[in-house]
């Protein structure tokens, strides 16, 4: 199923194309698309090019490390998550490689990096779904994530499936109509609140 954007102003089909549905299909994803996709993560922009993103990632074959990411999602998302091929954290690092110092946009970066990700899976016609959903503490102790890094999201990926194939009460949530808020509301000029007039 495609679900791409209705735009105000032409963008590139790619960016419109990208989405995050909650039906997968149980196709494995081919190695070297998954390799594809951490390469496009790699390289992603980040202050002093840092690169503070990791990323845990397990697919359905590794019975044992899938299973551990699915069962640090909260029971919503396990819900429809279970069917996708791969999940994985994203994970920022708290500090500068070079001088140990905070660094206050690592977790900027890695959802940079996550972003990048997406826009390549749509490239390769696979789909992704980041998730806030998760108990952070139990992914933690689970993966021995050290206390210098936090992990700020969780990531489903795969190929689109069948809507009819989700729990009856997501079914109209995955064929709504996407929509966004309107570019006035978020591009200001001058002070917060003032619109910009190219827009």
């Amino acid at each position: 199923m495609e679900n791409p954007a209705i735009t105000n102003h032409e963008i590139h089909p790619l960016i419109a194309q990208r989405w995050s549905p909650r039906a997968f299909d149980s196709k494995p994803v081919e190695t070297e698309k998954l390799a594809q996709l951490f390469e496009a993560a790699r390289w992603s922009a980040s202050c002093f090019n840092d690169q503070p993103w990791v990323f845990i990632v397990a697919t359905k074959d590794d019975t044992v490390n899938y299973q551990k990411l699915l069962d640090c999602l909260v029971p919503f998302n396990v819900s429809w998550a279970q069917a996708a091929p791969v999940l994985g954290f994203v994970v920022a690092q708290k500090n500068f490689k070079h001088n140990d110092k905070p660094n206050a946009w690592g977790e900027y970066d890695a959802g940079q990096a996550a972003a990048t990700l997406a826009l390549q899976a749509t490239a390769l016609g696979l789909v992704t779904h980041q998730m806030g959903g998760f108990d952070a503490d139990k992914a933690i102790a689970t993966f021995n994530i050290p206390e210098t890094a936090r992990p700020i999201a969780a990531i489903a990926i795969g190929y689109a499936g069948e809507t009819s194939n989700l729990p009856a009460d997501l079914q109209e949530k995955e064929k709504a109509p996407r929509d966004r808020q309107p570019l006035a509301s978020f591009v200001f000029t001058g002070e917060w609140g003032s619109s910009a007039k190219f827009i």
